[in-house]
């Protein structure tokens, strides 16, 4: 076995551009989980309102449900630019935060977080486009599974930074922790070195020019499953996220053990990242996602089992069966889109499969009051078999018909 097959961590970090890539992802990701965090003790300390500090989580993903509309500044020109002064925008966005003290000044914080939300969105866009570009195409799936485990292993770490830092120092600390980890990805951002495909100017109106990532997603035999499939999956697993806490009581345990069933599934996200890479390859990326969602299934359904050892096993399969699906469709987004049309189609991918996720979250939290939720975890597992089942059956009749999906062999 090669060292390709075996370390693709080394084998992406060997590539300058995706190191790079990535280490702005792990330096501004742990700045937005810290802030993520503190902006609600945050607001909560201020008010003693836990609903007031539950609209910062909600300020900050709205601008998620204009992605399609956002996702076209991400096509308009160069990416790398665009990039680099999104990151600056938000640093001095952040610094504004400093004057935040009392009741009266919270507007600002809600302000800011908005408009943290919807340049994070444009940021994604643009974030996808220019890594089609500068990563080579052979590495896309090792590179989306590194991402998300860095992404995860920030969620793991940054929270009690930001935490402590609070504590310490109060809220603008953090905001003027966060505002210097965007200046550092901008400096990352200005070392990568990419020939970009120019977009082509814009023809059309800007509503016609909005509605060509969701076209482009429908009539993709490849994509429009994938979407689909993840959408219906972060719908269930929003249901199942408002289940921890009824499950948590289920073992006999005080609310605070609900952090250690995030941690065995942040740990889970890590271990599939480092290797979606090779899962990619070996199985494509529908029966991936296919796997990846039975997986989450079975786990789902056995949180309904009051056992302390299976509730951490099952925490950890949730945290390795989900992201299978996310990674999945953003690899075959980048390499199924043309570069002209994909800072629309990934701001309309995420759109697609992130936003269920809320309606999942609010619809679980009435569940929760109105039934046992055992019964909802297991009826959770059935649906996501029913959603994995089409995945599987497609690549079968791909197979029979001799067309398969893409691998990354196939890109290279």
């Amino acid at each position: 076995m090669t060292i390709k097959s075996t370390w693709p961590l080394v084998l992406v970090l060997r590539d300058r551009n995706a190191g790079l890539y990535l280490s702005s992802v792990v330096v501004s990701g742990f700045g937005t989980s810290a802030l993520w965090l503190a902006s609600g003790v945050w607001v909560k300390d201020l008010t003693g309102s836990d609903g007031l500090a539950a609209l910062c989580v909600l300020a900050m993903w709205l601008p998620t449900l204009a992605g399609p509309l956002l996702g076209t500044l991400a096509d308009r020109g160069s990416r790398k630019p665009l990039l680099i002064g999104v990151n600056l925008l938000l640093a001095a966005l952040l610094l504004t935060l400093v004057s935040v003290d009392a009741p009266g000044d919270l507007w600002l914080l809600y302000a800011v977080l908005f408009l943290y939300g919807a340049a994070g969105v444009v940021q994604d866009a643009a974030e996808s486009a220019l890594v089609a570009d500068a990563v080579d195409p052979s590495l896309l799936g090792d590179f989306n599974g590194l991402r998300m485990t860095a992404a995860e292993g920030m969620k793991l770490l940054a929270p009690l930074a930001g935490a402590g830092l609070y504590a310490a120092y109060g809220g603008a600390s953090v905001a003027l922790l966060d505002a210097a980890t965007f200046v550092l990805a901008t400096g990352l951002y200005a070392l990568l070195r990419v020939r970009e495909r120019q977009p082509a100017p814009p023809t059309g109106n800007h509503r016609k020019r909005t509605a060509e990532g969701a076209r482009h997603l429908w009539s993709h035999p490849v994509l429009r499953p994938l979407v689909l499939a993840g959408g219906a999956t972060m719908l269930c697993a929003g249901v199942n996220g408002a289940m921890v806490y009824a499950v948590v009581d289920g073992l006999g345990h005080s609310p605070a053990y609900a952090g250690v069933l995030y941690a065995v599934q942040g740990a889970g996200s890590v271990a599939i990242g480092l290797l979606s890479g090779t899962a990619l390859r070996r199985l494509g990326a529908r029966r991936f996602a296919a796997y990846g969602i039975a997986l989450l299934a079975v786990a789902v359904a056995l949180r309904a089992v009051p056992s302390d050892p299976l509730a951490l096993v099952s925490g950890a399969a949730i945290g390795a069966g989900l992201p299978a699906v996310l990674i999945a469709t953003l690899t075959s987004v980048q390499r199924e889109t043309p570069g002209p049309l994909l800072g629309r189609v990934t701001a309309t991918a995420n759109t697609l499969v992130y936003t269920p996720n809320v309606l999942g979250l609010a619809t679980g939290a009435t569940l929760v009051e109105l039934t046992d939720h055992r019964l909802v975890l297991v009826a959770l597992g059935g649906a996501l078999l029913l959603t994995a089942t089409p995945l599987f059956r497609r690549q079968a009749r791909a197979e029979r018909s001799g067309w398969r999906a893409p691998s990354d062999a196939d890109a290279a």
